[in-house]
């Protein structure tokens, strides 16, 4: 699959999710991003956005298996990576499979669970595969966890550590519709039986790998790369923040850079792409100082001051 077919696959796929969820572009072409750069989607709404109804979406527009993970306090982690359990006709432990073993992965309201449970995710998501009882097991291919979790009931909840923010590739929230898209809305509602929409099914699963692998063909300039390194490194200087944007933070945006351009169906990254992806990729992974949490900081503005410092390069590439 080259470039252009990817892209148009990307208009395919997100037409047909369109059709089942009411939310902005930007929210869409983020989405997509994760899927595009092989990373994971964090997902902080208030209830009833449709965050579920998103996950699940994608996962059937693009032909893949879904699971669901209903994250809660009791949850263990082996209730997410599965168990080995024993077999008293063989007399030996088979291992049965968790939840996890699924292509698109919703880990619902993932802040509800107590950190070991969290951290149960860790290994999944960064090198796709789960260790139980020193066993290793591959999870399939492509496989992509959105998380959700909801930002104004604190009660109850654990905060994700640094570590596991860090592994999401980017951070992004649908929001509530326009009036003109919730009366959409119920249009739609009215149209049909069941409460929840379908979507078709628009890709194969070798299509999907596929298309996730077109942007290790775009091209990045050296003064882009040089652009991405200074706007991370500016992150650590910040005196708003305590702790910047990790090495692991500058390849994952590194890599949504490709994808933002193959998502326009582009050989080559340009400045723009950069800026345009910063705030998905970057804002989440900042640790603000106390001084600022108490002064309401957001760390998007933190974002966007170091934009606003850092030089933008200018890149001419040729047609090939």
């Amino acid at each position: 699959m080259d470039i252009s077919d990817a892209s148009t696959a990307c208009d395919r796929v997100l037409d047909t999710v369109k059709g089942a969820v009411i939310a902005d572009d930007e929210f869409f072409e983020r989405i997509m991003l994760g899927v595009l750069a092989r990373g994971h989607v964090l997902l902080e709404d208030v209830p009833g956005t449709g965050k579920t109804l998103t996950a699940r979406s994608i996962a059937q527009a693009l032909g893949l298996s879904f699971s669901r993970v209903q994250f809660t306090p009791d949850l263990l982690p082996s209730d997410v990576t599965g168990t080995n359990i024993f077999n008293e006709q063989e007399r030996t432990f088979e291992f049965s499979e968790g939840p996890i073993f699924a292509n698109i992965v919703l880990a619902d309201e993932i802040n509800r669970a107590p950190p070991k449970t969290q951290a149960a995710l860790l290994e999944a998501m960064e090198e796709g595969q789960v260790t139980v009882d020193g066993e290793t097991h591959q999870l399939p291919k492509p496989f992509f966890v959105i998380a959700t979790q909801n930002p104004v009931e604190q009660e109850g909840t654990f905060p994700l550590p640094e570590a596991q923010v860090d592994r999401f590739s980017v951070k992004t929230a649908i929001g509530y519709p326009e009036l003109d898209g919730e009366v959409e809305l119920l249009r739609r509602r009215a149209g049909r039986d069941t409460r929840s929409p379908s979507v078709e099914t628009v890709l194969s699963q070798d299509e999907v790998l596929a298309m996730r692998a077109t942007p290790e063909r775009v091209r990045v300039h050296d003064d882009l790369l040089q652009y991405m390194a200074e706007i991370t490194h500016a992150t650590r200087n910040d005196r708003r923040v305590a702790v910047g944007v990790s090495p692991r933070g500058t390849q994952r945006m590194f890599e949504a850079t490709r994808a933002r351009a193959v998502y326009a169906g582009r050989e080559f990254v340009t400045p723009d792409d950069v800026k345009r992806v910063s705030h998905p990729v970057l804002a989440h992974r900042l640790v603000l100082t106390p001084d600022a949490k108490v002064s309401d900081v957001d760390k998007g503005d933190v974002v966007d001051d170091v934009l606003n410092t850092v030089d933008v390069p200018t890149v001419e590439f040729e047609a090939r």
